[in-house]
């Protein structure tokens, strides 16, 4: 596979992000992670020919893509390519197979790439083999089992005694009938189920029980099984008004050319970099005609005092003449911008509370605990919440007190790249292992200094580290 374009020197041990510098201006972006993991498997499972357009390139799609490959699927990519907006975009060729993957056994070590572990099990349960699915240390502490047994129910051969990976599949294939499913767990899990589904041999209704979290991504899900040719039913449990979805096994997904719109995760430290900085940034290949649930992330900003305009393929965000204000929000819909959104609420008056999002603590790192601990170290005054955080912001500008500080990652690409966003303002933070945000944004440090958020990477021993074929 061609190698992304990745801005950080390969023996970078951390990162000290310049401040005062970032004057705002124009980014494209790269395909969403989300839709480009969702189009990889569901056109793996496609005896025709599909054409991933703008997809992303970054650690998790390259997991999925990989693993694919080891199982017989035919998966050629180059850099670029027609309508790619990014340097960090891929243009896939997939040749799938309506039969199962050609190989029948495999094991298959995703590292911490939750979505393709989580994808990938499900879809080895349609394959008829003998696999296992693993990860590293922090993926065998994520739980997986809701997904098992829903897999299990619907006639899988597959456990996890741990109730985290690794998962056994066996070669009993997917039966199908009716499963419940809690809706308050990971989108990941519901998700999975609903992409396997139309390969089983029999149709498949799964009923999701409670509230249901993370929504816009059971809907990107929905609306990518439909731009490949399966179209899931939804309707109310006449007993309780719950959610059904029926997934009909004689229905196939279709080949087809497939654009991948781009992030609205990897916009929101755009949109935030213009919030603190009193700046426009202009965020090309996602607008208000997108489904992704990330983007609501723009309308929170425009409650704290940005102006945010919308056009059908870009939105602006241009930050406050005054200061932001704190808020109270729901991120029940869009968990994975918390960090972000809690970045901005320390430089905000008064208190903002986020909350709605227990499952954060089972992220790449819990999410809950490292965003509180490492806003500490900034001189944040922040609390832990069952389901969130409460951050309490300065009063008035006289009364910022923000410090500098070396900034644990966590191994978690989110906190690496929303704690950065504070050395826009703040002298001397310093973000460790900067490799990290290769899993979603490799090219995060780039796009970010293009418009003016400089960065100087350092060794362990503190040496100054020259960037090589940045090109820009």
């Amino acid at each position: 596979m061609t190698g992304f374009s990745n801005s950080i020197p390969p023996e970078a041990s951390y990162v000290r992000i310049e401040p005062g510098q970032f004057a705002g201006g124009t980014v494209s972006l790269p395909g969403s992670k989300s839709l480009t993991n969702r189009a990889l498997l569901i056109s793996s499972l496609i005896p025709g020919e599909s054409t991933l357009m703008n997809a992303l390139d970054c650690d998790d799609s390259r997991c999925l893509s990989e693993a694919l490959k080891a199982l017989g699927v035919q998966i050629e990519s180059e850099a670029g390519g027609p309508r790619c907006a990014s340097r960090d975009a891929l243009t896939f060729t997939v040749r799938g197979d309506l039969d199962g993957y050609p190989n029948k056994k495999g094991t298959f070590s995703l590292g911490n790439a939750g979505t393709a572990t989580r994808f990938l099990t499900a879809v080895l349960t349609i394959s008829g083999g003998d696999y296992v699915v693993d990860g590293n240390e922090r993926m065998r502490q994520r739980p997986i089992n809701q997904l098992v047994q829903a897999l299990r129910d619907l006639g899988a051969e597959i456990s996890s005694p741990t109730g985290c990976p690794p998962v056994t599949i066996g070669s009993r294939v997917l039966e199908g009938g009716r499963v419940n499913m809690a809706g308050n767990t990971s989108s990941q899990f519901i998700s999975a189920v609903l992409m396997v589904a139309p390969m089983a041999q029999k149709d498949i209704e799964v009923r999701l029980v409670g509230e249901v979290l993370s929504a816009p991504y059971l809907d990107l899900t929905l609306r990518t099984m439909q731009d490949f040719g399966v179209r899931v039913d939804i309707h109310d449990d006449e007993s309780d008004g719950q959610l059904v979805y029926h997934i009909d096994s004689r229905k196939w997904y279709k080949s087809r050319d497939y654009f991948v719109e781009g992030d609205a995760s990897t916009a929101s430290y755009f949109f935030a970099a213009a919030a603190l900085t009193g700046t426009t940034v202009r965020v090309e290949g996602v607008g208000k005609v997108s489904r992704q649930g990330d983007l609501r992330f723009a309308d929170v900003l425009a409650e704290m005092g940005c102006h945010v305009k919308k056009d059908v393929d870009s939105i602006t965000v241009s930050g406050p003449e005054e200061m932001l204000r704190g808020l109270s929000n729901n991120c029940s819909d869009m968990p994975d911008i918390v960090p972000t959104l809690a970045v901005v609420a320390a430089f905000a008056r008064g208190r903002t509370r986020l909350y709605g999002v227990p499952h954060l603590r089972y992220k790449e790192s819990d999410r809950i605990a490292s965003v509180a601990s490492e806003l500490r170290k900034l001189g944040v005054d922040v609390r832990e919440l069952d389901d969130g955080l409460e951050i309490n912001g300065p009063e008035s500008p006289d009364s910022f007190s923000m410090q500098g500080a070396r900034i644990d990652s966590w191994g978690d690409h989110r906190i690496a790249m929303a704690l950065s966003l504070a050395g826009l303002l703040v002298p001397g933070v310093e973000i460790g292992d900067p490799q990290v945000v290769t899993k979603s944004f490799p090219g995060y440090f780039r796009e970010m200094g293009g418009l003016g958020g400089g960065s100087t990477f350092f060794s362990a021993e503190g040496a100054e580290l020259a960037v090589e074929g940045d090109g820009s």
